[in-house]
């Protein structure tokens, strides 16, 4: 299974998601990112909250829905709200998709403290939300209750 976690830049939530999700995953299951509009770099406090968590940056990078072309992921979950109300594009066609909206902390003002908390709370939501997706019996969900599962998640 491929879950595609995207985002509108491509630089802060959806790469913590992927990295936070391939870190507590079992082999089979994998998370990619990508951008609508891609700023072509990951921010660095992303990748700062990723070490201090213990969580890999490795293969970590800002890329846009079309690196997925030729593979496309069998769910796709946005997770801020101008990607949500982006249409996805054709090649995406059967996956499930699914929001999981996450304030930005990318864009938190105050101190070196403030903004370090709002990293820090962002990735526990995120810690929060793909245990509760790793968790579910898949082999036991159909389509429909698949797609339940995935937007109840997206309110925790």
């Amino acid at each position: 299974m491929r879950v595609l976690f995207m985002c509108t830049a491509n630089s802060c939530r959806s790469i913590l998601s992927e990295a936070m999700f391939n870190h507590l995953a079992p082999q089979g299951i994998e998370a990619v990112s990508a951008g609508s509009f891609p700023k072509g770099q990951v921010l660095p406090r992303s990748l700062t909250t990723l070490e201090q968590a213990g969580i890999s940056t490795a293969g970590l990078s800002s890329k846009g829905n079309d690196a997925f072309a030729d593979n496309p992921p069998d769910i796709v979950i946005t997770v801020c709200d101008k990607a949500a109300g982006e249409a996805c594009p054709v090649y995406f066609g059967p996956a499930l998709k699914a929001h999981w909206g996450l304030e930005d902390p990318s864009d938190v003002m105050g101190d070196e403290a403030a903004v370090d908390h709002a990293f820090r709370d962002t990735l526990a939501r995120i810690e929060q939300r793909c245990r509760a997706f790793l968790a579910l019996p898949f082999e036991r969900l159909g389509r429909d209750e698949l797609k339940r599962e995935l937007d109840r998640i997206g309110t925790l």
